[in-house]
């Protein structure tokens, strides 16, 4: 393999090491990846149907769930598929596809997320002009946005990768094609692709983390002058979920990936990556539905008319 600069797959070695004990966690794994896809799912169609939640607040949601679906759907079935396999590889084009896939969408959740940071502290802090503000146009463009960039800036990430030599054999130490155990194995000078990587994560990582920090500290300044009690509580509510997610969105990406390509523990990495490819996307439609009563009425108003309809029927 030291000969081997252009492999044509490249072997996952996922979680191998558990050997025989890897097969009891498909089952498990297999139970989040669909709870996390229908939860993000009925999250998506409670806010195509209801014109209640047709609101900028909702719109930038049903884009964070999307991404949660994509995001999980680019890596968890290839690894429940290799749990029952004896040799798990992934062709080389597929290993690309996979990672310009995984991080266009994961860079895309952050900009969404400072998305909807903007809203809340349009919402909060100008709410006399916030029709103005954010209008459809802007929240459309606001989106675009936020999808284009990771897509286009990922372009010359991939084919980068493609051309480096992977010289120290193809066996890459994750279930995905990640980033860190990629440049592991090539023997070219990897500086500058580091250096790339370090500026990809301040463009959509740090930025959009300090747009949202920016915004929230407006939104508590703004918040502790309401004179009520109870307003102040409200002001509050609406801001939780979000606040939640950030937090889990947030500290465990910058953990991973902003700093040096090569400076990972990758066991520890793997645990990391398994946690924001299935449990947070398990959680999310969960601390959003249990944090926020008006979709918990709306979803609750639904159940009742299927039933209604199973009962006329």
């Amino acid at each position: 393999m030291a000969n081997l600069s252009h492999p044509s797959e490249f072997i996952l070695l996922g979680y191998s090491a558990l050997g025989e004990m890897q097969l009891a966690l498909y089952g498990p794994f297999l139970v989040l990846y669909l709870l996390a896809f229908m939860g993000n799912i009925i999250i998506i169609a409670v806010v195509l149907a209801s014109t209640q939640l047709h609101t900028p607040m909702y719109f930038f949601l049903g884009n964070f769930a999307l991404l949660e679906i994509l995001v999980t759907m680019t890596v968890v079935p290839k690894m429940l598929s290799d749990l029952h396999a004896s040799t798990k590889t992934i062709s080389f084009a597929g290993c690309m596809v996979q990672f310009y896939f995984y991080f266009s969408f994961g860079s895309t959740t952050f900009l969404i997320l400072a998305d909807m940071a903007l809203d809340r502290f349009m919402a909060i802090c100008h709410p006399l002009r916030y029709g103005i503000l954010m209008r459809w146009v802007v929240c459309t463009h606001l989106a675009g946005a936020a999808w284009a960039a990771p897509f286009l800036a990922m372009v010359p990430t991939v084919l980068s990768r493609m051309q480096l030599s992977y010289c120290h054999g193809n066996i890459v130490n994750h279930f995905f094609c990640d980033n860190a155990p990629l440049l592991q194995l090539a023997c070219s000078n990897t500086s500058l692709l580091e250096f790339w990587d370090f500026m990809m994560s301040l463009a959509f990582v740090l930025s959009s983390f300090l747009i949202t920090l920016v915004s929230y500290g407006y939104i508590i300044t703004t918040v502790l002058q309401i004179p009520s009690a109870s307003g102040r509580q409200k002001a509050f509510s609406t801001c939780g979920s979000h606040l939640t997610l950030v937090f889990i969105g947030y500290s465990s990406t910058i953990f991973v990936y902003v700093q040096p390509g090569k400076a990972h523990s990758i066991e520890l990495n793997k645990f990391v990556v398994l946690f924001t490819s299935i449990l947070t996307p398990v959680f999310n439609p969960f601390i959003f539905t249990l944090r926020n009563e008006t979709v918990k009425t709306i979803i609750r108003g639904q159940v009742q008319r299927l039933k209604h309809l199973k009962n006329s029927t």
